[in-house]
């Protein structure tokens, strides 16, 4: 079973405000959302920088399941998410370290979740999911389909930007002698030697 943090939620009261100070102070970059009748809320998930994603959760009336959790604050961090590439291992571990947990959900295949009471999880609600995190990234925060890297000029050398498995990305500044050391790496270890 494999762990990640793919993202951390904030609940806002105002998600046009948030939304618009995330991506003017910080840059963010607004990649998959939605809403959810059902529950009373909506989502959008940005991407910051090479790998950080931030969520951003409001309610949609006052009937929400935000509506406890937003009653005495502003808003603040709702809950933490773990990605998994395999719900079903992470719940079989979870109940091999008696850690009780609750949500379990397979219905859509495109987003499997359970949770984990804040306390069982010292003070965070975390969600553990599995998902494909390039689903949810915005097109700027891609590499690209073609290839899973990229290269820049710099006035220091050049920086190598590397597509990362669990979706965003990776950049490195090299200069020329990390440069012809990578370089000399790569031709190394390269199959077939």
């Amino acid at each position: 079973m494999q762990l990640r943090i793919d993202h951390v939620a904030l609940a806002v009261r105002d998600s046009a405000a948030a939304k618009a100070f995330f991506e003017k102070v910080f840059g963010a970059l607004p990649g998959a959302g939605a809403t959810d009748k059902r529950l009373g809320f909506s989502w959008r998930v940005f991407s910051l920088g090479d790998l950080s994603r931030l969520e951003l959760i409001a309610p949609l009336a006052a009937k929400s399941f935000l509506e406890g959790f937003l009653r005495t604050r502003e808003g603040g961090l709702h809950h933490i998410t773990f990605h998994t590439d395999d719900i079903h291992a992470a719940k079989a571990h979870l109940e091999r370290c008696e850690v009780p947990y609750f949500g379990f959900s397979e219905a859509d295949p495109n987003w499997m979740e359970l949770f984990i009471h804040p306390r069982d999880a010292f003070g965070v609600l975390i969600q553990v999911a599995a998902f494909d995190p390039d689903a949810f990234l915005a097109p700027e925060a891609r590499v690209g389909p073609e290839k899973r890297w990229a290269l820049a000029a710099t006035n220091r050398g050049c920086r190598l930007t590397l597509a990362h498995p669990g979706g965003g990305r990776v950049a490195l500044e090299l200069n020329p002698n990390e440069i012809e050391a990578l370089i000399a790496d790569l031709q190394q270890h390269r199959i077939g030697n």
